[in-house]
């Protein structure tokens, strides 16, 4: 029986799948990890502990399944968290924790003066992406600026992945996807990494290019034994876990929008054309030929985590999530008034302001947790609707959303965000996510299925169908209002 393994490292949480050709989950498993918050703005992972650390630790569980033989799978597929900033030495050691994706402004700094140096519009123009939080090339001159004691150790730059199939088979490699929100260091056009447009690192830093799907190399020795798998099995360049999971669910066509519900809302859609426009941002697409523009929230799952910690210290992670979800379920949509900014950690599109404050507006004494907790559902999901106004002026438009993470289980949220978007969802029969993605490009990248195989995989299982709420109707526009009356005051604190 030919096997294919999937591994996805998230910002809390690693998953790994092993399934047979034809989709069919043989063996599953996960652990837990911590996000790193050093100081406000920062978010870190340890990549050693938590990245490498958790993939040992998945791959061991999944090969301890009965039936399991590990020369059985044809082929591997990573994902992870990212686009995020790793850098290691000349013997392949990290020299700090990696810097993750949006959700760390560290780099404001940088990415002004980047501005200034090289002109935003011209970065717009060449690397199809402004420069936000997302980029990681202002991170890399954070280091250089701020770290000369690590940049003069520094031998390589990567990201998650990079890490992650470097560990596995010693390439040093990223795939185009990953490698376009390296901007100003990636040439949209040309589809390759560009050095004129700040002097931001030399060449030899940053990892070869490939396409997702390509095979990257082979396990080696050393990995075959902190791993279990056999030595030789081919490994794929990976992606970023939200790519994995938008393939898991069959995001192909242009117009396809994968909404993944996960620590933060991001949002992929296929387009037949590359589509410039700075308040989202753009990439070649995992298999060459297509093209996606992409969104992201900074705080959805994540908010509601600290929103369970905060009201439930001690619980539970799931008898308290369960609990909150099925009183927000009893409050009206709208919250009784109360509205929720959900900018809790800045905002990434189509805002880009690292300096939004979340914000609880409307409180009365009559609003107990079950209000606030649905003001969160509520607000995210009027962020959403922010989002796709923001496709829909882009001349994008979505034709067709795939629902995909554990929030899709969150009644209240995900239900909201098709009644206030106005768009129907479609959710999957498999939600294990991007691991199962992961596990479907292998298959792809070996030739064991075609691209329209994720239709058999993975069936639909149901359909959200967006309610007009006259509720949303009035309080949409001032949640939009909202935002623009206090963003200086925001800024000022």
């Amino acid at each position: 029986m030919d096997l294919f393994l999937g591994v996805d490292i998230g910002t809390f949480e690693s998953k790994g799948v092993i399934t047979d050709a034809k989709g069919a989950i043989l063996a599953q498993a996960r652990r837990q990890h911590d996000l790193i918050v050093p100081r406000p703005g920062w978010a870190e992972h340890r990549a050693e502990e938590d990245w490498w650390g958790d993939l040992v630790h998945v791959v061991r569980a999944l090969l301890a399944t009965p039936g399991i033989d590990p020369g059985a799978i044809r082929a591997v597929a990573c994902s992870a968290i990212g686009p995020c900033m790793l850098p290691i030495d000349a013997a392949g050691r990290p020299l700090m924790n990696g810097v993750l994706y949006g959700v760390d402004t560290r780099a404001q700094a940088e990415i002004e003066l980047l501005n200034r140096q090289v002109g935003a519009d011209t970065i717009l123009a060449r690397c199809g992406n402004a420069l936000t939080s997302q980029a990681v090339g202002p991170k890399i001159l954070w280091l250089r600026r701020q770290r000369p004691d690590l940049w003069a150790q520094t031998a390589r730059i990567g990201s998650s992945t990079t890490w992650l199939t470097f560990r596995l088979t010693g390439a040093w490699v990223i795939d185009h996807y990953t490698a376009c929100n390296f901007a100003p260091l990636y040439d949209i056009a040309r589809q390759d990494w560009c050095f004129d447009l700040g002097d931001i690192c030399p060449p030899a830093l940053l990892p070869r290019l490939l396409w997702s799907s390509q095979i990257a190399g082979h396990v080696t020795p050393q990995a075959a034994a902190e791993t279990g798998l056999a030595v030789g099995t081919p490994v794929l360049c990976g992606t970023i876990d939200a790519a994995a999971e938008a393939v898991s669910v069959g995001t192909r066509d242009p117009g396809d929008m994968m909404m993944m519900y996960g620590s933060t809302l991001f949002i992929i859609q296929i387009t037949d054309r590359m589509i410039r426009d700075g308040r989202l941002w753009q990439a070649p697409w995992l298999f060459c030929g297509q093209h996606a523009v992409m969104a992201g929230l900074s705080t959805s799952g994540t908010l509601t985590q600290w929103f369970r910690e905060l009201v439930a210290p001690g619980a539970a992670r799931s008898d308290a999530f369960g609990a909150l979800v099925g009183q927000a379920a009893q409050v009206p949509p709208g919250a009784n008034g109360l509205i929720c900014l959900p900018y809790f950690s800045g905002e990434r599109t189509p805002l880009h302001d690292p300096l939004a404050r979340g914000v609880f507006f409307g409180l009365n004494l009559t609003h107990g947790r079950a209000e606030m907790f649905r003001a969160i559902c509520d607000g995210m999901a009027m962020a959403a609707r922010h989002v796709t106004e923001t496709y829909a002026a882009a001349g994008v438009p979505p034709v067709r959303v795939l629902a995909v993470g554990g929030g899709v289980q969150n009644g209240p949220w995900s239900q909201a965000t098709s009644d206030l978007t106005g768009l129907p969802q479609i959710v999957r029969a498999v939600t294990t996510g991007a691991a199962y993605g992961d596990a479907f490009l292998a298959a792809l990248a070996v030739g064991a299925v075609g691209p329209e195989g994720i239709d058999t995989w993975n069936p639909v299982a149901r359909r959200i169908e967006p309610v007009e709420r006259a509720e949303y109707t009035r309080l949409y526009p001032i949640f939009r209002a909202l935002y623009d009356r206090t963003r200086d005051l925001m800024a000022a604190l």
